[in-house]
């Protein structure tokens, strides 16, 4: 297991990467912040990048779709299905990008509370290990992201 940042990183087998993150919040709130699109806007991606477009159908079977944007007109889509959703606790998605080669990912989150703090596990099933390599990257857009998730939830918690 490796650390970025205050979030924890692991590799458990060929194709999966785990993230996982404590926040000072009740599970709640990081539930709300992880599927309502207004609060998304506030937090969702690494520094430098913000949310463009923000579509939330949070329903099994229901599709969303985000497309972050750089000052510079860089343009970063991704979009997905909901397979389960069970609040505050557990959601389970599809991600794919419009980037060729990633594939289509399978995204569990587990939400635990204990003593008002909420550990958030993120585990990212990649279509094989070469995909899952090839994305390692992703960690340290995901901590940064979660860093602002973390000064958002600051004033709210």
């Amino acid at each position: 297991m490796s650390s970025t940042g205050t979030l924890e990183v692991s590799t458990p087998t060929e194709r999966e990467i785990v993230m996982t993150r404590v926040f000072d919040a009740p599970r709640e709130l990081i539930f709300d912040a992880l599927t309502n699109p207004e609060t998304l806007k506030r937090w969702f991606g690494p520094p430098g990048w913000s949310l463009a477009a923000c579509e939330v159908d949070l329903t099994v079977g229901g599709a969303w779709r985000h497309v972050m944007c750089r000052a510079d007109g860089t343009e970063l889509e991704m979009r997905g299905v909901y397979r389960e959703i069970a609040p505050p606790e557990r959601l389970v998605y599809t991600e794919t990008y419009d980037q060729p080669g990633w594939g289509e990912l399978l995204v569990t989150a587990v939400l635990v509370e204990q003593a008002g703090k909420t550990t958030l596990s993120t585990t990212v099933l990649h279509p094989s290990r070469e995909v899952r390599d090839a994305n390692s990257g992703m960690a340290e857009g995901v901590a940064a992201s979660f860093d602002r998730l973390a000064g958002y939830l600051a004033p709210v918690a």
